[in-house]
């Protein structure tokens, strides 16, 4: 990779927020971002080389910060959370059955062995997505409340159930992979817990303020780094390091000044590498060979909003149950690991990202129905 093309990503990253400046269209940024690298990529005028390993290793670098910053959207620290939590874990469990019996039936439509990936697809909520769509349209309410815990553990669960399916035959190794990347993660939350209390980090943080040492952004990414490297040496989804570390940084709360510095570090320059990264690997031509797979996206998207409109059973609003079905984090890493592993067939990981788009277009409806129609059970 040359300077040259790393000035033509940050141009066309532009894409991204330019797409999703009308804020009546609650377009997410990525979403332009993906575009751009498809323009550029595989499916388009093949200017970027996705298999290029410098390219490659940013990407890595952004999808880890993605999924970090999408762990510390999860308000673990919030006490409407903690209360709601028992809510919020029936329905998600009523939301993964039926997303279980749909992947079954998609998967048997298609004649696709993908079924469990289906179903954790399906069943996933992206609290990095719904979170800002909540706040941006000042929902209130006691059903709010309750969609909180629930997004939570969808995305929680789904994350780390995605390596387990989408590479079936390693599931074993994946699994103990995962437990000692949770595990480390939980040791890193002790630690920084220790020091919080302790008011060391308080200390820190005064003297990196006044002296501009930016000492909390380079031990965050440094920790980050490091267990995004044992992902990588124990065969699992640097997509979990990013996201346990997220979670812990969430439970112990982090500083106003380093939120905005890693929101600079991933918004402004590694997360779009990410996407638009993403966006070149895919072969949208493909879905033309295979037309019948663009019917398999939309089936995927529309399958996940079924899902959640099963909890309207427990007199959840239309509008947060289709809220709660917009997807990012889990297709995004699905899409990235399938690739990898070369487990999907041809075009199925741009049906995946298809689905995901299909979510978010479903979320938009249902935030306007949850703003418009209220949120009243």
């Amino acid at each position: 990779m040359t300077f040259t093309e790393l000035s033509v990503i940050c141009l066309v990253a532009l894409a991204g927020p330019l797409l999703a400046l009308p804020r009546r269209w609650y377009l997410p940024v990525v979403l332009g971002e993906l575009v751009a690298g498809a323009v550029l990529g595989r499916t388009g005028f093949g200017y970027l080389d996705p298999s290029n390993e410098t390219f490659t290793f940013l990407a890595d670098a952004g999808f880890a910060l993605v999924m970090f910053v999408a762990g510390t959207h999860v308000p673990v620290r919030d006490r409407a959370l903690r209360t709601s939590l028992r809510s919020g874990l029936l329905r998600a469990v009523a939301v993964g059955v039926a997303a279980a019996v749909l992947g079954v039936l998609i998967a048997a439509a298609f004649d696709l062995d993908h079924a469990p990936l289906y179903a954790v697809l399906m069943a996933s909520s992206s609290a990095a997505l719904i979170l800002p769509v909540v706040d941006s349209l000042g929902l209130r309410g006691p059903a709010v409340v309750r969609l909180l815990p629930q997004v939570a553990i969808a995305d929680a669960a789904c994350i780390v159930a995605l390596p387990l399916v989408i590479d079936p035959d390693h599931a074993g190794r994946a699994a103990l992979g995962a437990l000692v990347v949770i595990a480390s993660a939980l040791v890193v939350f002790a630690v920084l817990g220790r020091l919080e209390s302790s008011g060391v980090r308080s200390r820190v943080h005064r003297v990196s303020e006044d002296r501009s040492f930016a000492v909390e952004l380079r031990v965050q990414l440094t920790i980050l780094f490091a267990l995004a490297g044992l992902a990588v040496a124990l065969h699992v989804s640097i997509m979990l390091a990013g996201f346990a570390f997220g979670l812990a940084v969430a439970a112990i709360g982090e500083p106003r000044r380093l939120a905005k510095q890693l929101f600079a570090v991933t918004e402004g320059f590694l997360g779009p590498v990410f996407f638009i990264w993403l966006g070149a690997t895919l072969q949208l031509r493909d879905l033309g060979e295979h037309p019948h797979l663009i019917l398999l996206g939309i089936c995927l998207g529309l399958g996940a909003a079924a899902a959640h409109l099963v909890v309207r059973v427990g007199r959840q609003p239309v509008g947060l149950s289709l809220l709660a079905s917009a997807q990012l984090g889990v297709p995004v890493a699905a899409a990235t690991i399938g690739t990898q592993l070369e487990v999907l067939a041809p075009g199925e990981a741009s049906a995946l990202m298809l689905g995901a788009v299909v979510t978010m277009g479903v979320a938009v409806v249902g935030g306007r129905l949850a703003a418009t129609g209220g949120t009243d059970d």
